[in-house]
């Protein structure tokens, strides 16, 4: 038996002895490895590696003001390294969502709780929109699709028929769009205008 022990004994130790120091090393190394495994805008970073300082200002009265100055000189560093690229980050998060079947309306929702730019935003969508024919419509099928709603339903079609707008309603389609979707006779013919692989 060895005296090493495995992650989650770790994990739990760690807890117990509650967060560690703040200090600019220690934050790198927690930066560097958040993004190591995710990647992440600027701000949702800083957001992050603040909470870290804030918790080692409660536990160890470590200079929190100090700590938030250390993160924005880390961030700045991280995004000269171009390690940190918002524009990139928005443009490959919108198409990742896009093709799940996520609205403009829940992409732009996602990217700015995560702290993207607004303006970032817009050109991560109008990127979308010089990437496929119509990619609101094709995101919109894509998620009926998915959740087997309207013409992919395999029965009981007219009677699901407002829970089916309702759906895609709240996935932040409108409703005219969603109505196309879930009324359409001819989904192959749909499919083709917007673009989508059919599944």
């Amino acid at each position: 038996m060895t005296d090493s022990k495995n992650g989650s004994e770790r994990r739990r130790e760690r807890r117990r002895l509650g967060p560690r120091k703040a200090t600019p090393s220690y934050l790198e190394k927690a930066a560097l490895f958040y993004l190591e495994r995710y990647a992440a805008p600027a701000e949702h970073l800083r957001r992050l590696l603040l909470a870290k300082v804030a918790r080692s200002a409660r536990v160890h009265q470590t200079d929190a003001e100090a700590g938030a100055a250390a993160v924005t000189e880390l961030i700045a560093r991280l995004t000269r390294a171009g390690l940190l690229d918002d524009a990139a980050y928005a443009m490959a998060r919108a198409r990742s969502l896009a093709r799940r079947g996520a609205s403009a309306r829940g992409i732009r929702s996602r990217l700015l709780h995560k702290g993207v730019a607004p303006d970032l935003i817009d050109q991560a969508l109008a990127g979308l929109a010089e990437t496929a024919g119509e990619p609101e419509l094709a995101a919109a099928l894509t998620f009926a699709r998915r959740r087997r709603l309207g013409p992919y339903r395999a029965a009981a079609r007219a009677e699901r028929r407002e829970r089916d707008l309702a759906a895609l309603g709240r996935q932040g389609f409108d409703l005219a769009l969603a109505r196309r979707v879930i009324d359409a006779r001819d989904i192959e013919e749909l499919e083709e205008e917007a673009g989508v692989t059919p599944g």
